[in-house]
């Protein structure tokens, strides 16, 4: 092993990266540093992107990263996520999560594909977002990240209690990891965004007690939580969000986002958003779809997803016409079973009333009319109002008690 480094040492300077096998290990120039690299780290990446990842990179664990999240929370810009604050500290010091972690496997799916075309290609519809038009990735990637843990295990010899995996469920901030292992950057659009995967990567991550030689962020030498790294002097995202929602370049105000209102809202949507919500009737891709890195985006192997086509072609009568069968019976599996129908009524209503469409006027009146839920008969009377149909609300009025209901009469 001496050998090695000695040969190595004496490259010049301004020789990047050079690695040299040694019986079983291996040495690699990073700039000035040498670091001595096991091969049963490559062997594992190659393992996990047999297990169906598109992304496979390693980040060291002995800085902090998301240092902008306590400010964030401070402004309130969670929303009703009060988790994200009961969480925060776990989510700033992985030791919290996993006494002795040294090293972060971040782990990328992607979600592209010319299948699911964007939003603006049929206007009329209800929108979905697209990682919403597939069987729920949680569960889909679990057996994955299962299989990943078993490889760990197998591969250097740890056991259960030496890693932690998550898919976007516990207190890690996987995009500020992704950044630093150079899967990608942090976009304007507080994204994270892939070379060669655009916008449309579904992350995952194992904290690990085991200590990985780190891959490289994008810009070595930049801090890689830099905001906008490779975005130049592109506003796209920020110019197309339809609410206003980026108080600053990769901040997102949660309250006035779309996504968050469509999905972790699980009361009233404010008044002053929902004409900006337009016919998104489950989460929001616009600052996503408008990003120019998206023109380098290849088709993932797709191995850990499974499409769910057919729900893109849901009209919005037979969502307005959603029972509790149904419901179970179409999304079953899908992310949108967390809404719940009441939640997915009052999207539909929203998106009725901004369809401009009168002929849905009959099954908003009922839904105003009859539906157990104050929240649903909330957003049916503001549709149906939106749409010119206050004559028909008449009995609708005299009878409602509810005060959520009562102040959508109001204007």
């Amino acid at each position: 092993m001496v050998t090695a480094q000695v040969a190595v040492s004496m490259l010049p300077i301004g020789v990047r990266c050079i690695r040299v096998h040694w019986r079983s290990f291996a040495v690699e120039r990073h700039g000035d540093c040498l670091v001595t690299m096991d091969p049963r780290q490559e062997d594992l990446r190659q393992r996990l992107g047999r297990l169906g990842f598109d992304d496979v990179r390693f980040a060291a664990v002995d800085a902090p990263v998301g240092q902008g999240l306590r400010p964030w929370l401070e402004a309130g810009m969670q929303g009703t996520m009060h988790w994200m604050e009961r969480s925060a500290d776990k989510r700033l010091s992985p030791e919290l999560v996993l006494p002795g972690a040294k090293s972060m496997i971040v782990l990328g799916v992607s979600y592209w594909s010319d299948r699911f075309p964007p939003a603006h290609a049929a206007p009329t519809k209800p929108v979905w977002a697209r990682y919403a038009l597939h069987e729920d990735y949680h569960d889909t990637i679990k057996p994955a990240l299962v299989a990943a843990g078993r490889a760990l295990e197998s591969v250097f010899g740890v056991g259960p209690a030496d890693y932690r995996y998550y898919v976007d469920t516990g207190p890690v901030l996987e995009r500020a990891w992704a950044a630093r292992a150079g899967v990608g950057f942090t976009g304007k659009n507080a994204m994270l965004i892939s070379r060669r995967h655009g916008n449309w990567l579904l992350l995952a991550g194992i904290l690990t007690r085991i200590e990985f030689t780190p891959d490289e962020p994008i810009r070595r030498g930049q801090e890689p939580g830099t905001i906008g790294l490779l975005c130049g002097k592109c506003t796209r995202c920020l110019d197309a969000c339809p609410t206003n929602a980026f108080p600053a370049p990769g901040v997102v105000d949660a309250r006035r986002c779309i996504s968050y209102q469509t999905i972790e809202n699980k009361g009233v949507i404010p008044r002053s958003l929902r004409a900006g919500i337009g016919q998104r009737i489950f989460g929001c891709d616009v600052c996503l779809e408008v990003c120019p890195w998206n023109r380098f985006a290849r088709e993932g192997r797709r191995l850990l997803l499974a499409a769910r086509h057919d729900l893109g072609s849901l009209t919005l009568p037979e969502l307005l016409a959603m029972t509790p069968e149904r419901f179970a019976e179409v999304f079953r599996r899908t992310p949108i079973k967390r809404l719940k129908l009441t939640g997915l009524l009052r999207n539909a209503c929203i998106v009725a009333g901004n369809s401009g469409d009168s002929s849905h006027l009959p099954q908003l009146v009922s839904l105003a009319s009859t539906h157990a839920s104050a929240l649903v008969r909330a957003h049916a009377v503001w549709a149906v109002r939106k749409l010119g149909g206050d004559p028909l609300l008449l009995d609708v009025r005299t009878r409602e008690t509810n005060p959520i209901v009562l102040a959508e009469f109001k204007d």
